[in-house]
């Protein structure tokens, strides 16, 4: 009978199978000749004594037990060209999802996006970090896959309660991820290899008579007597559907403003806004792993930080090891932070977004905004930044040390960040209390990892597009918007999740409830 172990060893033993099988032997009391296979469906690192080890939990089958190699695969979809459709706005993570839910149910997708297909963006992406130049409608924002694609594909959530995980994790390996996912205790995939994913599910779509219409954008939403009629395209062009999923995303601004002047209720959310910190990668995994050199068989470190200063939480986000900072701006005249990480995670800096946590009361200056109150000082602040840079897609940069004390650098080395930095006291860039919040916190975050309070390490600004600054108001069982039927708000942009998972498994739900509604 097979059993179910938990077990530390070595990260050298973890990396080898071989290896992995004379120690479970051990703790079997058998030799190596009797293990068929040690299956380990967990794994991560435990970093928190000198000696670090790998938590492994496995499966061990011994010789003559039955064993079978579990293959993943694409669920069998109906064909669904002649059937309802319904109008999935945004080609992101909740809106793909979405549509292959609809497809499993047996209803048609018709999926816009505003912006290009996934290889198609690639070169919008190279104009902003090589000329400064922003398409609003394709970059690391806006564009088939979402923000996601072009942003490292981290899969870890702490939602757990929001839906199957499981299910979003084996539907990425089916398209194409890799299996050690189902395994990671903080999956990636990694920035070159969601490409090829993303277009797979899209290519599945068509397959089953589901409709994606690229740089195709929703200029107006069609209302009648409350319901949803259908939307109008920036080409005049009208798309009729009883039912829209609304998956555009964090910074899709323009649909926030649509959605005010048409008077259908959106609220201002919280969220966190700070910048992007940059260590070299070696600097972090001396300080995680307590070594001078983390050798073969450890990954790159990531690290996690959350502290308390004056009142407010100031924490990591969005951590990329071995990863680069990317130019996230959607329009002109603004600059925008974020990270990623290639798949084998194997630059040379370490970068993540240092926030801290605002409030709606923090959005006073711009209260005659109403509920797009947050959305404008984010856009204040971005804009500042633009203009104190130098007007491009360079950004306002400073050493750590010296931001926490008030100096402008003399100096900022080359970054990951390709569009360049222009040194800058953050100080002009920020409000008031969030300066003073991010000066302290920094050094609070040095006392808890020692090392990490350096000059070594650069602040870029800023990381603002943590999560949308809107919310639009749905009903929580039926997750229509709580004015206007047919119309289901969705995803990051909506205010309902918050990573390529949660967003993913809103818009399967989404998908689910319509479905739900036109069996009735």
């Amino acid at each position: 009978m097979p059993r179910e172990f938990q077990f530390q060893v070595s990260p050298e033993v973890a990396a080898q199978e071989v290896l992995l099988k004379q120690h479970v032997a051990k703790l079997f009391q058998v030799s190596p000749q009797d293990i068929q296979k040690v299956n380990v469906v967990k794994r991560s690192v435990d970093a928190r004594q000198k000696s670090i080890k790998i938590n492994i939990k496995a499966i061990v089958y011994l010789v003559g037990e039955e064993y079978h190699e579990t293959t993943i695969g694409i669920p069998e979809y109906p064909n669904v060209e002649n059937a309802q459709e319904v109008i999935v706005v945004g080609a992101g993570p909740a809106g793909l999802f979405a549509a292959l839910q609809l497809i499993e149910k047996g209803l048609k997708p018709i999926v816009l996006e505003r912006g290009k297909d996934v290889r198609g963006r690639r070169r919008d992406l190279k104009a902003i970090n090589r000329d400064h130049v922003v398409n609003p409608e394709s970059n690391y924002c806006f564009g088939e896959g979402g923000a996601g694609t072009y942003s490292d594909g981290k899969l870890y959530t702490r939602s757990k309660k929001r839906g199957d995980v499981d299910r979003i994790l084996q539907l990425l390996v089916a398209y194409g991820a890799s299996s050690e996912i189902l395994v990671e205790a903080h999956p990636h995939i990694g920035t070159n290899k969601l490409p090829q994913i993303i277009q797979d599910i899209r290519e599945k779509i068509i397959e089953h008579g589901g409709k994606v219409l690229f740089e195709t954008k929703v200029t107006d939403i069609l209302i009648k007597n409350n319901e949803v009629k259908g939307i109008v395209t920036q080409y005049g062009n009208t798309i009729l559907a009883p039912n829209i999923i609304l998956a555009t995303g964090h910074s899709a601004r323009d649909i926030f403003e649509l959605l005010y002047q048409k008077g259908i209720e959106i609220e201002a959310k919280p969220f966190a806004l700070g910048v992007r910190a940059e260590h070299p990668q070696s600097l972090i995994d001396s300080i995680q792993y307590s070594c001078d050199f983390r050798g073969q068989y450890l990954p790159p470190a990531p690290y996690s930080v959350v502290k308390q200063v004056n009142g407010r939480g100031m924490y990591s986000f969005c951590m990329c090891p071995g990863g680069v900072i990317a130019p996230c701006a959607t329009a002109e005249g603004e600059v925008v932070t974020n990270g990623w990480s290639p798949s084998k995670r194997d630059q040379a800096t370490a970068n993540s977004g240092i926030v801290v946590e605002l409030r709606l009361e923090d959005f006073k200056p711009f209260a005659k905004f109403g509920p797009l109150a947050g959305m404008e000082f984010q856009k204040d602040i971005e804009q500042r930044a633009w203009r104190l840079a130098g007007q491009t897609q360079k950004v306002p940069a400073q050493r750590m040390v010296d931001f926490s004390q008030r100096k402008t650098s003399a100096e900022i080395p080359k970054t990951s960040y390709v569009p360049g930095t222009t040194s800058i006291e953050l100080g002009e860039v920020f409000p008031g209390f969030l300066t003073q919040t991010m000066r302290q916190g920094f050094q609070e975050f040095g006392k808890s990892m020692k090392g990490y309070f350096t000059n070594e390490a650069i602040l870029h600004a800023p990381e603002s597009r943590t999560s949308s600054p809107v919310r639009i108001s749905r009903d929580p069982q039926t997750l229509e918007h709580i004015q206007i039927k047919g119309l289901y708000p969705c995803g990051e942009g909506a205010g309902y999740a918050g990573g390529i998972i949660s967003a993913a498994i809103d818009g399967e739900k989404c998908a689910l409830k319509i479905a739900e509604n036109l069996k009735k």
